[in-house]
Parts: structure tokens; sequence; C-alpha cells
């Protein structure tokens, strides 16, 4: 099974996790989030993360999720994912972790592109309702 980390500022991670787990009733696959603060190091994030990576990945790789593209928690995913069998998707929402936690059967590349269209697909922009007709 594919293990799940999730790499966020702040708490963001976390509570995308803790809002899929009242969604779903449980989380089915290994997950963990890791919380990056303003004021953290990553060369220290980094080299504590390695355990929880080794706890998370058993055996069929891992899916990194984070936030923004470039952003410290974005480049810490992609540093930890360099020497470990791991994909890194950016931009995570709560419709891709749903679509994540809902395949978790799958290989870490389907689940790469399940992430990947579960945040696209979750993105709708909502037409304003019309107000209701004023002859009836």
């Amino acid at each position: 099974m594919v293990g799940l980390l999730l790499i966020t500022h702040n708490r963001t991670g976390n509570e995308l996790l803790s809002t899929a787990r009242t969604m779903l009733g449980n989380l089915p696959m290994p997950c963990y989030a890791l919380a990056i603060d303003r004021d953290d190091d990553p060369e220290q994030i980094i080299c504590g993360a390695h355990a929880t990576i080794a706890e998370l990945d058993q055996g069929d790789g891992l899916l990194i999720l984070t936030d923004i593209y470039g952003s410290t928690p974005s480049n810490i995913a992609n540093r930890l994912a360099v020497d470990i069998e791991a994909r890194v998707v950016s931009g995570v929402n709560l419709p891709m972790v749903i679509r994540v936690l809902n395949y978790s059967d799958l290989n870490l590349q389907m689940l790469t592109e399940k992430a990947v269209s579960g945040g696209q697909d979750g993105v709708i922009r909502c037409k304003k309702m019309q107000e209701p007709d004023q002859d009836a």
C-alpha cells in the first residue's frame, strides 16, 4: 500500500486529514501531516522526516501532497522525494485528499493521477443563484 504524506504550511495538512477522517470514518492508508511553521529550519525538518517516511512507506512508495509549489513545504517535499520511491503533487485541497483516500488501493503512479484529477475536478466556479421569479 502507498503511504500518504502531507507537507503544508502550519496545520493545513492536519486539518485536511482530520476532515477526511470525519467524512470517511477512517483513513484507509498510512497517513501523516507534517506542519511547517514560519520559523522552522528546513534542514532539521528534512532530517526528522526520514523516520516518518520509513513508517509510511510500506514498500509501495509514498505520495507527498503539498500546498504551494515553490514554497518551503514544497521544497522540503521535493528534497525528501529524491532518494525514495515517491511522487510529489502541489496544490493540495480537500477534494484531492478525499480522491486519494477513496482510491487507496491503486499503485503510486495511478494514485498520483487520481490526486491531480481530484484536485482539478474539485475546483468549480459556482454560478450565482438566480432570484426567484417575481411574477409567481
